[in-house]
């Protein structure tokens, strides 16, 4: 039981605490390192989506540190203060980054329509999973071996459903990125030799939904041994 509570739960948080300093510490970085067009993230963001011929979204700016988002229903670019109104290259680069969601939805990106699709569905399995499986934990007394049971599965098939969301989110960060990138080069926006900031800042957000992934599998890993576990007990 120890060993699975390691493998499953503190290796993983371990590697969410190592992925957050890394966003922290590469993007605090690179919002030192001014670019040397000096344009700002909106104006970035805004040059990426006209060169896909994107016209039809509204970039605003929003409060909060890397809040940044886009929102493919409302067709909305957010970036957070710092990128909106920044020159450095950690500005440029998240706001290229949201830019290649927008060109992501243009192309009709199969794995982003996939995560649209499951978004709603998530929701609802993120907001029950940990109450269910609370229960299902800590009210065998209570409720009953069998309802403690059912809770456990209840639980097991929500998280599953939050996996496999951020299973499909993986490919769509990178994807995102990728463009970032290539767009950030052949548009003029940085020189190649300013890359490395702007790669420092993307790889190491990218890492927080590979953290986030690593995260909840461990969990759905473990809950399932105590399903099979109790199942074979019966």
């Amino acid at each position: 039981m120890i060993i699975a509570l390691i493998v499953f739960f503190a290796i993983p948080m371990l590697f969410g605490l190592y992925a957050q300093m890394r966003i922290k510490s590469a993007y605090e970085k690179n919002l030192l390192v001014e670019s040397r067009g000096r344009i700002t993230g909106r104006e970035a963001a805004e040059a990426v989506l006209h060169s896909a011929g994107i016209t039809d979204v509204e970039i605003v700016s929003v409060e909060g540190t890397l809040s940044d988002h886009f929102d493919p229903i409302h067709k909305r670019l957010a970036l957070s203060e710092l990128n909106y109104h920044g020159t450095n290259l950690a500005a440029l680069g998240v706001a290229a980054h949201e830019a290649g969601h927008a060109i992501q939805q243009k192309v009709g990106y199969a794995m982003m329509g996939v995560r649209q699709t499951l978004a709603p569905a998530t929701q609802i399995a993120a907001g029950v999973s940990n109450f269910v499986m609370i229960a299902g934990f800590f009210g065998a007394g209570l409720l009953g071996a069998a309802l403690s049971y059912n809770l456990l599965l209840i639980g097991a098939a929500a998280l599953a459903v939050v996996c496999l969301f951020q299973f499909v989110t993986l490919p769509v960060e990178f994807d995102a990125s990728r463009r970032a990138k290539q767009q950030l080069v052949t548009l003029g926006i940085v020189d190649r030799d300013e890359m490395k900031g702007v790669n420092e800042t993307l790889d190491a957000a990218a890492l927080t939904y590979v953290a986030a992934f690593v995260a909840s599998l461990g969990t759905l890993l473990y809950l399932l041994m105590l399903i099979s576990g109790n199942r074979r007990n019966d």
